[in-house]
């Protein structure tokens, strides 16, 4: 009897410890429902199943619910008291746990080191160190927590000090002791400490090397990484990406390469280091040789093709992404809104805001104004004014980017309107706003406006102008035929007048032929880039239109000398979710040429009877006659736009974006192709917005 008696009671005892444990186990995977139903249906509540689903309440975020709990507990001991103050504190309530820390009946040195613990956390160091000298006894864990805290605050040296009078010294200490030093650039402290430890576990190695790394000693890392007992994937990690980030990236792979256990973390890393390397299809071999990948892979991937310039790749493997079934985070769709943005892939970056809207993300403000750049560069600009207006708290980054859209697209009275607003808000003006300000002005020949805004930059806002103002001012100038007034404000300036302002007077003069003036300009360009085609292409021009042809095959042959290649001429258009990029001349790369060369043929036809030749005028005489022709019949932005005729459904504007400035024949072309067909027209090109609608564009003929 008593054999059995003594099975029953041990099954009765261990049934409310096997429920507590269910109670506190739903309550940290979030079933805090679940957790209270198995509480309520508790026959007899013991004070630990009263301690686990407070617990579960406070880890779930719901601390009124646990207050309201604990009142009524019908007896509470010390766990009680000290979960309660240990709850407030994980759910940054400090103030209310040290409310409850000076009722408790009683205390121990869980309470102190709970209460100092919270004080450490929200900064509040001098209440943490008050309580710290108060209490009446410390454990390793009280002196561990101070420590930290004065480590984290910065305060090395009064952290030093205290660990010499802790006395016990267990890992952790010595391990944060290390940390602090490496952080602080103490490497030399932080070894000795490193040395004098009687054991060391791989996470003071793991520190100590990471120390290393953090201060660019990374040869001194790996020589500890090789003598270190026992590693882990964090050991490994560490050693890593010391050699990314130092450059080194063929010792990152070589290490990768022995690792026993190549973890994700490693192979994002490598990708990253690769790219920041420019090493692009060397990342991409590492992205595909990963077994499983993460969502950061698949970002550290479309992150390295968008920053080197391959926004069509980025885009496609952000499609391969979603393919794959994994559902994009919010550096994914960061990094994919800006390629949004460089491609004007209007449809992608509108289902990636879908996206960020469904997970709330479009509430913060770096994120509007990404989603409104998106919408300008793509051409919407009624979207990316809702984006604007939708947003309460705009910082100045908006408005700066709603100013240069308006700008860029030639409505010059919306971006004063805007600029004008700014001030009813209260927000002050940076270099950038004028820069948007004044192109505005310039774009739409707003001249008296540009001046007094220039003027009043230094007088009224204390900005003070650089040198994109200067080209801002020449290029108003310059658009209204004040060429003289140009050169003076360049001769003016405080500083060198750089590859911009030269710029700007150029592309004036040639407006306004103003020959002598443009050659001195394009021999300034010359100098403060060698290596740009375009002056060369430009006096070249200017050369040529004088028959100065000695000039010309002098100026040819410096070309071929310092290997300077004008840029090829691409363009590319979406339709139905899919970017198509057409390079000039080379439209059968196409697999729908014959269609757009049809196209062509049509249009050549339409323009024609509008009495304008397709066939084009020609300036540079050392280029084979019929070779200039093929070029310009089939310049990219004739080539897209002919495709989105094809394609784009008549009711939604065509978007052609080109990486070089569109061609006066060109310009001139999808002017006539907008009348005779009808359609809206958008192209983007390296300077601006061209809306071309029934034979006119935004541009007044001036860009």
């Amino acid at each position: 009897m008593r054999f059995l008696l003594n099975t029953c009671r041990a099954y009765s005892t261990s049934f409310p410890v096997v429920t507590r444990y269910r109670i506190a186990q739903l309550g940290r995977v979030g079933q805090i429902e679940n957790a209270r139903q198995v509480f309520d249906e508790l026959p007899n509540k013991t004070v630990d199943s009263w301690n686990s689903i407070i617990a579960g309440y406070f880890q779930n975020n719901q601390p009124d619910e646990a207050l309201l709990l604990f009142n009524k507990m019908p007896e509470k001991n010390i766990v009680s008291w000290n979960g309660l103050i240990s709850g407030y504190i994980k759910n940054g309530m400090v103030t209310e746990a040290r409310e409850v820390f000076d009722k408790m009946p009683e205390r121990n040195v869980v309470s102190w080191t709970a209460m100092i613990r919270g004080h450490v956390q929200e900064g509040m160091m001098g209440e943490a160190v008050s309580l710290f000298w108060l209490m009446p006894e410390k454990n390793v864990v009280s002196w561990t927590v101070m420590l930290g805290g004065l480590i984290q605050e910065g305060r090395i040296d009064e952290a030093r000090r205290l660990f010499d009078m802790m006395p016990e010294k267990d890992v952790v200490a010595r391990t944060n002791m290390i940390a602090g030093y490496c952080k602080e650039g103490r490497l030399s402290d932080a070894r000795e400490i490193f040395d004098e430890m009687p054991w060391r576990n791989v996470v003071a190695w793991t520190t100590m090397i990471t120390g290393y790394v953090q201060n660019n000693r990374v040869d001194v890392a790996r020589k500890l990484f090789e003598v270190m007992p026992v590693k882990n994937e964090v050991s490994w990690t560490a050693m890593l990406m010391g050699y990314t980030q130092c450059g080194r990236i063929e010792a990152a792979l070589e290490l990768f390469e022995a690792m026993p256990v190549k973890s994700v973390v490693t192979g994002n890393a490598l990708i990253l280091g690769f790219g920041q390397n420019g090493e692009v299809a060397k990342a991409r071999r590492v992205f595909n040789q990963m077994k499983v990948k993460d969502d950061a892979t698949w970002s550290a991937m479309i992150k390295v093709y968008e920053r080197k310039g391959f926004e069509l790749k980025a885009l496609d493997l952000f499609i391969l992404m979603q393919k794959e079934g994994i559902r994009p985070k919010f550096p994914s769709l960061i990094t994919i809104l800006s390629v949004c943005a460089s491609l004007a892939s209007l449809d992608h970056g509108r289902q990636v805001h879908a996206q960020l809207v469904r997970s709330r993300f479009d509430e913060a403000v770096y994120v509007s104004s990404v989603l409104l750049t998106m919408y300008i560069k793509c051409g919407d600009l009624p979207k990316a004014k809702l984006v604007f207006d939708k947003f309460s708290s705009k910082d100045i980054v908006m408005w700066n980017s709603m100013i240069s859209g308006y700008a860029q697209h030639g409505l010059g009275e919306e971006a004063l309107e805007i600029f004008q607003s700014m001030f009813s808000t209260g927000m002050v003006p940076d270099d950038v706003t004028f820069v948007g300000v004044l192109s505005a002005c310039s774009y739409t020949g707003k001249v008296k406006e540009g001046l007094d805004i220039f003027e009043s930059m230094k007088s009224k806002y204390m900005v003070e102008p650089k040198t994109e103002h200067y080209a801002c001012m020449v290029d108003l100038l310059g658009r209204a035929g004040k060429i003289n007034e140009a050169v003076n404000i360049i001769e003016k300036m405080p500083m060198e007048a750089d590859a911009a302002v030269w710029g700007s007077l150029l592309g004036a003069c040639r407006t306004h032929a103003k020959l002598d003036l443009a050659e001195v300009a394009a021999k300034k360009l010359l100098v403060i880039e060698p290596e740009n085609a375009g002056p060369y292409i430009l006096l070249s021009n200017i050369y040529a239109s004088q028959g100065k042809w000695n000039d010309v095959a002098e100026l040819r042959k410096n070309m071929r000398a310092r290997s300077v290649k004008k840029s090829p001429g691409s363009s590319w258009i979406e339709v139905e979710k899919r970017v198509h990029m057409f390079t000039t001349g080379d439209i059968r790369a196409h697999p729908e040429h014959s269609m757009i060369m049809k196209m062509l043929e049509n249009l050549d036809v339409l323009l024609r009877e509008a009495g304008y030749n397709p066939d084009g005028n020609f300036v540079l005489h050392d280029v084979d006659e019929e070779e200039k022709l093929y070029s310009l019949r089939y310049h990219s932005e004739k080539l897209a736009v002919a495709y989105g005729l094809l394609k784009v459904p008549k009711e939604i504007p065509i978007r052609v974006m080109k990486n070089l400035r569109v061609c006066g024949d060109c310009h001139t072309a999808i002017k006539l192709i907008a009348k005779v067909t009808q359609r809206e027209i958008i192209l983007r090109d390296a300077n601006r917005f061209h809306h071309f609608k029934n034979g006119i564009c935004s541009c007044r003929d001036y860009w």
